[in-house]
């Protein structure tokens, strides 16, 4: 057997099996006891039902891993790829554009796999829950808009690291790293003025007794940043949520109106400074620096495997590319992916709980804090007691107990 085959196959049902036992156990880590510092928060009803919340989103979870895990495999061992390469190749010569074709067909099969359980896990799941305000006419539109968006700023990005592949030599990673890098920065700036707004409303908040503390104590932390603003997040689901977004004087604060209906003026401005407190304690800059690390690393890696031989082969392509070598060094990478998404996740509940600390620290309302994070937890019906491996393995926040007993 190809031993590149080989390699993809073990990676793929190994992820399957991992997946099945993370989530076999997180399951069986589910109490049916109420944590005492809940009570008062949860009653015993509404406790049981965030644990059949967790329950049935995990055995879909798992349903749709094992359709697509089947799928892919299928895909590849009856050469899927290569009669999408022969389509892409039989529109168009030329490798930038046969490219483009190549990953716009992968993308809309991926997309039209994927579909059903979108529309199951927002319409039925997320409905039964109480969580589900999207419309059909939002969820089609939100799909026109991504799809849109893919093309009109995704296409330009592809085709430019085709075309430094395929003509700038062995330092075409390079390259393609810093304008990915770039591209990554550029983004930042442009996403909150540009792109965010496409999908949802964005309103300066109201004055009042809100707007006016958060502004007293941004003043007071030395943070700059170009206001503070509401979104609609209710228009798509009852859950809730606060983030900043943009670099430097062009920071926004940005509250679901969801969260706003749901916490007091004291919970939503610790819930701000502890946003507040990524910035200060500079783990924005930090995450950012290791991202573009990390692309910098793989791009150096898939710059040995481009147009291999022995990897198209596995895939059963009768053409070798470059752009089929983006895709086909995906399924190489994965497993370093995983063990730096480990690492990656490993950092961000440290920051996390750095900025309780700091959000405490500043505010001085640890009551508050913890009564935020407890109603937190119990509006978007989150899993109490997941199991240490899953914990270990795919959060990016500590459990929401840890987080309160570090306070």
């Amino acid at each position: 057997m190809n031993l590149y085959l080989a390699f993809v196959l073990v990676v793929l049902a190994g992820s399957f099996v991992l997946d099945l036992v993370v989530e076999w156990l997180n399951l069986r880590r589910l109490d049916p006891q109420l944590p005492e510092e809940f009570i008062g928060f949860y009653d015993q009803e509404k406790y049981a039902r965030s644990q059949n919340y967790v329950r049935e989103c995990t055995r879909f979870g798992l349903f749709r891993n094992s359709l697509a895990t089947t799928a892919t495999l299928a895909f590849i061992l009856l050469g899927g790829f290569n009669l999408v390469d022969q389509m892409a190749r039989s529109l168009v010569r030329g490798s930038m554009v046969t490219g483009l074709i190549f990953m716009l067909a992968l993308t809309l099969i991926s997309s039209f796999f994927s579909l059903p359980f979108s529309i199951y896990s927002t319409f039925v799941i997320e409905e039964k829950y109480g969580f589900n305000r999207t419309s059909v006419k939002t969820f089609i539109l939100d799909l026109l808009k991504g799809f849109l968006l893919m093309i009109v700023i995704g296409g330009p990005l592809l085709a430019l690291v085709i075309w430094f592949f395929g003509s700038a030599g062995k330092a075409a990673w390079v390259i393609v790293w810093s304008t990915i890098t770039v591209f990554q920065l550029f983004m930042t700036y442009l996403a909150p003025v540009v792109i965010m707004p496409i999908f949802n409303q964005f309103t300066p908040l109201a004055e009042g007794e809100l707007k006016s503390m958060i502004e007293a104590y941004a003043r007071a932390q030395g943070f700059k940043m170009k206001g503070v603003f509401t979104m609609d997040g209710s228009k798509r689901s009852s859950k809730t949520n606060a983030f900043f977004t943009g670099f430097g004087r062009y920071r926004r604060i940005v509250l679901f109106d969801t969260l706003i209906e749901k916490h007091s003026t004291e919970e939503l401005l610790t819930i701000l400074a502890h946003e507040m407190g990524h910035y200060k304690l500079k783990h924005v800059a930090i995450i950012m620096i290791v991202s573009v690390l990390e692309t910098g690393l793989l791009l150096f890696l898939l710059s040995f495997f481009l147009q291999n031989p022995g990897l198209f082969a596995a895939f059963r392509m009768e053409h070798v590319s470059i752009y089929a070598s983006l895709v086909f060094f995906g399924f190489l990478y994965s497993p370093l992916g995983i063990f730096l998404s480990i690492a990656m996740n490993h950092i961000s509940r440290r920051q996390e709980l750095a900025a309780d600390h700091y959000a405490v620290q500043t505010t001085g309302k640890v009551g508050a804090f913890i009564a935020a994070l407890k109603r937190l937890s119990v509006e978007n019906l989150s899993n109490l007691t997941p199991h240490p491996l899953k914990v270990f393995l795919e959060y990016s926040h500590p459990p929401v107990l840890q987080r309160i007993k570090s306070l």
